[in-house]
């Protein structure tokens, strides 16, 4: 039987090739972005590097709290540090975490929105046109 064309390929060829050792890597990965303040990090630093102080007020929170973060966020390759003079500034190690940024909070619209029609509300456009 021909493949459904509507179907979206779920096979991921990445995924089958990796062992319970390198699935479990994989999940920590996932792990480190299970913080919402990970991802506002992750967030901040998106148009240029920040240190510490500047990571802490634009966030609104502790530099304990921040530090705590951008070590994990560091421990997964996600952000790196730079030494200038006496700060530390922390940048995006790999700007592709914004794709997949972008791919989770592209499902997630499409959920929202799903959930939104079937509870009886209607998609901002349709609104809009009355």
């Amino acid at each position: 039987m021909g493949r459904d064309r509507n179907r979206i390929d779920t096979e991921c060829p990445q995924l089958k090739a990796l062992d319970d050792r390198a699935l479990t890597h994989v999940a920590e990965y996932f792990r480190a972005l299970s913080e919402p303040l990970r991802l506002k990090i992750l967030n901040t630093l998106h148009d240029r590097p920040h240190n510490v102080g500047e990571l802490t007020e634009l966030l609104d929170c502790s530099q304990a709290n921040v530090s705590k973060h951008l070590a994990i966020l560091m421990r997964h390759g996600m952000v790196e540090r730079d030494a200038q003079g006496t700060s530390a500034f922390y940048r995006i190690a790999d700007p592709r975490i914004y794709d997949l940024c972008d791919l989770v909070c592209g499902q997630m619209a499409l959920r929202f929105a799903s959930q939104a029609q079937l509870l009886g509300g209607r998609p901002t456009a349709m609104r809009a046109r009355r």
